[in-house]
Parts: C-alpha cells; structure tokens; sequence
C-alpha cells in the first residue's frame, strides 16, 4: 500500500484517486478532481502565467501528493470500515482538493523573486487557504463547500486546535482530521525522510531569517539540532496529537481494518529509529 504509487508523477498519482473515486462510487461521475490535479501542477511547474514554479526542497509537489495519496488510502479505510465517516462523492472529491491545496501558500507570484517560498513558513496555512478561497469558486465549489475545505487546510496547521475551529458538518471535521494525518504520515513515512530532513531544516532557517527572529526564538538552532529533535517530535507531539487533536484517523490505514498491520505508521517508526541511530553514530565518533 505505501509505495504502490508514485509520488514523484502527479499523474500516477491522479490515475490512483480518480481509480479509488470510482471504485468507492460506482456510477457517480467526477467533478473536480481531475481539474485541481491539472491546475495545481500547473502551478507548482510554473506554467502559470502568475506564479514561479515552486522552489523548495521539501515542501514540495512530491509532497503534496505524498499526503494525497495517504488521504486516498486512508478515506478507502474509513469507507470501507462502516464507522459512520463514509463519505460522498463530493465530499471526496473537496477532501483531495483540499490535499492538493494545502501548501499552495508556499507558492510565489511572478514578481515576488527574492529568496524561496521556505520564507512562508509561518504563515503558509493561511496563504493557503488564501488561494484556495480564490481558486475553488473557480472550478464550481460553493461557499460552504469552500469554508469546509478550508477548515480542513487549517487542521494542518501544527499550531491550529481542531476542537477551536468551526466545522459546518461531521464530515467536514472528519475531512480535517483524515488531511491533517495524511499531511504527517505521508512525509514522516516516505523513505527519504531521514535524508530529508536537513533540507526541511534549511527551510526553516530562511523563514526564520525572513521573520527576523532572534536565536532565542528558533526551535531548531541547527540541521543536527532539527534532527536530535526528530524522535521527540514524532513521539510527544505527532503520535499524541493523531490519538486526541485528530481523532485517531490514522486507524482507517490498517489494512485489514482494524486490527490488520498500519504500513504507514509502521514506516514513519522505522524511520524515527534510522534517524536515532544516525544520531548514536555520530556521538560514538566525538
């Protein structure tokens, strides 16, 4: 299931949820899911006429569909596993263009040509939901189904308390968990992770610069630094906040349900134990 996709093709990855779309929803025709796959690469490779082609190392197209593909598998799971969170078609089809939109706030207008989207770092939940509140009227999403897709974009936020943030439906708070867990089990689970991460740390070294804030104030004071916090980030923020923040989502990852093995949890551990043994080795040679 973790690697049965792609994620460096947008259009493998489209293949597989217009695949899962019609397999959840036989007969039910697709709205909006192929147009946001084609808009949203179109921004991110800058063939926009409006914006540069996205430049940065981790937060990149490749992880936007690392997530995508995490909510498909885990929106099967919830489906298939008769709890209450089935969803409708278009109540799927606005969950993956809420995935496919969630970190377009790191993307830069055409002028803005200094440093790299990392200097949104704080702030690219709320770009994000800037241009998705621009871009989905635009392709027939309407006002509460927009607000709904936002919500979700705001669950992402590391910051963002879920019981804080107003839902319109239980599917709409559903959506922002399912996203907000695919947001950290698509990354933390993806197989270059612990190679990745120095390049996540020079993100955000420069919104840091861009915010000018004092040493005092960064969480993370080097590369070595981001990764001897890694293990305590997995284990005392992300597991504890997929258990309450996000109502225990990952669950519907379990192949089979509920009790059969979770392949994305189980690769985001591996990789937090590759990264403390990493840190042990580097120790014993001091």
């Amino acid at each position: 299931m973790l690697n049965a996709v792609d994620t460096k093709n947008p259009a493998a990855v489209a293949a597989f949820a217009t695949k899962a779309f019609h397999e959840l929803f036989p007969g039910a025709g697709i709205v909006l899911i192929e147009r946001a796959f084609t808009d949203v690469e179109t921004h991110y490779s800058g063939r926009h006429p409006g914006y540069l082609p996205i430049d940065l190392g981790y937060h990149d197209l490749e992880h936007v569909m690392q997530a995508t593909v995490c909510l498909v598998h885990l929106l099967q799971g919830a489906h298939r596993a008769g709890e209450g969170h089935e969803l409708t078609p278009r109540q799927y089809e606005l969950a993956i263009a809420g995935a496919l939109l969630h970190d377009t706030g790191y993307l830069k207008i055409r002028t803005d040509v200094s440093g790299t989207g990392a200097k949104y770092t704080l702030t690219h939940v709320l770009r994000s939901c800037a241009f998705a509140a621009s871009y989905l009227p635009t392709i027939g999403v309407q006002d509460q189904e927009v607000f709904g897709v936002l919500g979700a974009i705001n669950c992402t936020g590391p910051a963002n308390e879920i019981g804080r943030l107003n839902f319109n439906t239980p599917a709409d708070r559903f959506i922002g968990c399912a996203l907000a867990t695919a947001d950290y089990l698509g990354q933390m689970a993806a197989p270059d992770y612990p190679e990745k991460l120095g390049v996540l740390f020079n993100e955000f070294l420069e919104s840091d610069n861009f915010m000018a804030l004092p040493q005092s104030r960064r969480v993370f004071k080097s590369a070595e630094d981001l990764m001897q916090k890694t293990p305590d980030f997995w284990n005392k923020f992300v597991k504890p906040r997929l258990e309450t923040q996000l109502d225990r989502a990952y669950r519907y990852l379990a192949r089979p349900f509920p009790n059969g093995p979770n392949e994305y949890y189980e690769a985001v551990e591996r990789n937090i134990e590759i990264v403390r043994q990493r840190l042990a080795a580097k120790a014993a040679t001091r």
